[in-house]
């Protein structure tokens, strides 16, 4: 059975996840709860949970003053939240779980899950200070993803992306320096993520960093030739989207 903390500032909410989680029978069990970060951070301390559930907002400031304070060992951290757009965004981006308030039953038993799957403090570390680095950044310049593969977690800048490419429900990343990703999730997760830090899908299949194109070749159907010499097909509906990007650059 796993320990798991609740740190909300509302004891309405906290009595709610609870419940469900009694009524799930997710083979955990709670062993605290608090409102703030100063009581959240001497409970973790003394009960040593294996699974935290954080809300955004506490009574003396936010989850995220919390984790810059936490120290090892690292619960897996599980967010809860009303309606942080922003914090969402940075979650995805540092791979780290979430849930909408108020807690759909089922998003929590998944959300369970997943953490007794992977309890590892190492990646739930490199996880919280890719989050930090994410929320104190607004630019590509610091920005940071986490990527994880069957054997590694790879936390990787947003502006040494070149593009990614692909492969039903795998994508592949191409890195400056000729390093290559491979991730078991679609290219629409992160085209999501990624469209508003410089990135265009220019094919069904091919998601670039407009930073690295070098030119557009219009002859066989249309492609981009990038500067690590890679060539990327253009759909016919993009070309148009792409020629007037090009022409603000």
């Amino acid at each position: 059975m796993s320990r798991l903390v609740i740190i909300d500032d509302e004891k309405k909410a906290r009595d709610s996840v609870r419940s469900l989680l009694d009524l799930l029978h997710l083979d955990v069990e709670v062993v605290g709860e608090a409102e703030s970060v100063a009581d959240g951070l001497q409970l973790i301390s003394k009960t040593l949970p294996e699974i935290l559930l954080l809300d955004v907002k506490l009574t003396d400031g936010t989850g995220f003053d919390l984790l810059e304070k936490l120290e090892p060992p690292y619960p897996i951290i599980i967010f809860i939240t009303a309606f942080e757009h922003y914090a969402l965004k940075a979650f995805r981006f540092s791979a780290i779980d979430y849930l909408l308030k108020p807690v759909d039953p089922d998003s929590l038993a998944d959300a369970i899950s997943r953490a007794k799957d992977r309890l590892m403090a190492s990646e739930m570390e490199t996880k919280i200070k890719s989050l930090v680095v994410n929320l104190s950044s607004h630019t590509k310049e610091n920005k940071r993803i986490v990527l994880k593969t069957a054997e590694q977690i790879h936390v990787v800048r947003i502006k040494d992306i070149i593009r990614l490419e692909s492969d039903k429900n795998y994508t592949t990343f191409f890195l400056d320096g000729n390093v290559s990703i491979l991730v078991s999730k679609t290219l629409k997760e992160y085209d999501d993520l990624l469209t508003e830090y410089g990135f265009l899908r220019v094919h069904q299949s091919h998601l670039v960093n407009v930073e690295f194109i070098d030119k557009f070749d219009k002859r066989e159907g249309g492609y981009l030739i990038l500067r690590n010499k890679a060539s990327v097909p253009v759909s016919t509906r993009k070309k148009e989207e792409l020629i007037k990007l090009l022409e603000t650059l």
